[in-house]
């Protein structure tokens, strides 16, 4: 079965632009959102970076008028995903909120819906039982921002089926991305190492060992990662970062996952990254700039 009309569940961040990516595959593409502004706040970022790309010549204002008929707001779950191929789920990392999602989406959905989740390190297999139908669940773990990066891992449990995955990679690919396939075991495969990265570079900032720019250049320049891990905990969310540590934590029984005090700290106070303007950085000017820290001891 190929992929024709998608619907994607949470118009955040990643949902937004898992939505944009999906519109831009050329599938008939419905995004909904449990709150009426954050439906409106979301569909805003795909127009703006649709207009971003048209004022940089990398689109057209051709394309941006296909795709803008192809992407469609609901603002009623059951009528968005009543009749598609493929439904996406990207909002945030409560299981209990997922397990209540996909509960719903078994019997909202047609029995071949295949159903993906953006979860970064909770359970699939948990996820998947909830919906009642397991064989058709998989992991669909996007990458921030979603229009850019190429990665689209899949995260298999011991019950999705094989014709599930190979939906799931020719839908990856049609959207323009590489995938890879991982066991469902905690934080799959990135998660796990991206979030030791960060945490060890946030042990290093409070060390004094580097300021946050130089340890950032470090890893870029002297590894070529594209982007530094302090950066990158700030783009990714640090209360997402922190509570993915804590997942493993608690998964493997391994103090080494603790979150560092500093993390901690930070998220306290919200200081959560490029979304609330402040992170490791400063992100107010629109680009990463050195900031006080607070003192995490």
């Amino acid at each position: 079965m190929a992929v024709k009309s998608v619907a994607v569940i949470g118009a955040g961040t990643m949902g937004a632009g898992i939505a944009q990516v999906c519109a831009q595959a050329g599938w008939s593409t419905n995004l909904f959102d449990a709150f009426p502004e954050g439906l409106a706040r979301g569909m805003a970022n795909i127009d703006a970076f649709w207009d971003k790309g048209i004022a940089r010549g990398k689109t057209t204002p051709e394309q941006k008028a296909a795709w803008s008929t192809l992407l469609a707001p609901c603002e009623d779950m059951a009528q968005a995903v009543a009749d598609v191929d493929l439904v996406i789920e990207a909002v945030p990392e409560i299981p209990s909120l997922k397990h209540e999602i996909f509960a719903a989406l078994g019997s909202m959905t047609r029995e071949d819906c295949i159903l993906g989740t953006n979860t970064s390190s909770l359970s699939i297999a948990d996820i998947a039982a909830a919906s009642g139908r397991p064989e058709k669940v998989i992991g669909m773990h996007f990458f921030n921002p979603v229009p850019i990066m190429k990665l689209l891992e899949l995260v298999a449990h011991d019950s999705c089926s094989d014709e599930t995955v190979a939906f799931a990679k020719a839908a990856g690919e049609a959207m323009g991305k590489t995938t890879i396939v991982v066991k469902d075991v905690p934080g799959f495969a990135t998660s796990r190492l991206g979030v030791v990265l960060g945490n060890e570079a946030i042990r290093m900032l409070a060390d004094g060992v580097a300021s946050a720019k130089d340890i950032d250049i470090a890893m870029v320049l002297g590894y070529k990662h594209p982007m530094g891990p302090l950066a990158l905990t700030d783009l990714v969310g640090l209360d997402v970062r922190r509570d993915i540590l804590l997942n493993l934590k608690e998964s493997f029984g391994d103090d080494s996952y603790t979150p560092h005090p500093l993390l901690e700290k930070l998220v306290a106070e919200g200081r959560l990254g490029k979304k609330s303007g402040k992170g490791i950085y400063d992100w107010s000017s629109g680009s990463a700039e050195e900031t006080e820290l607070p003192d995490n001891k």
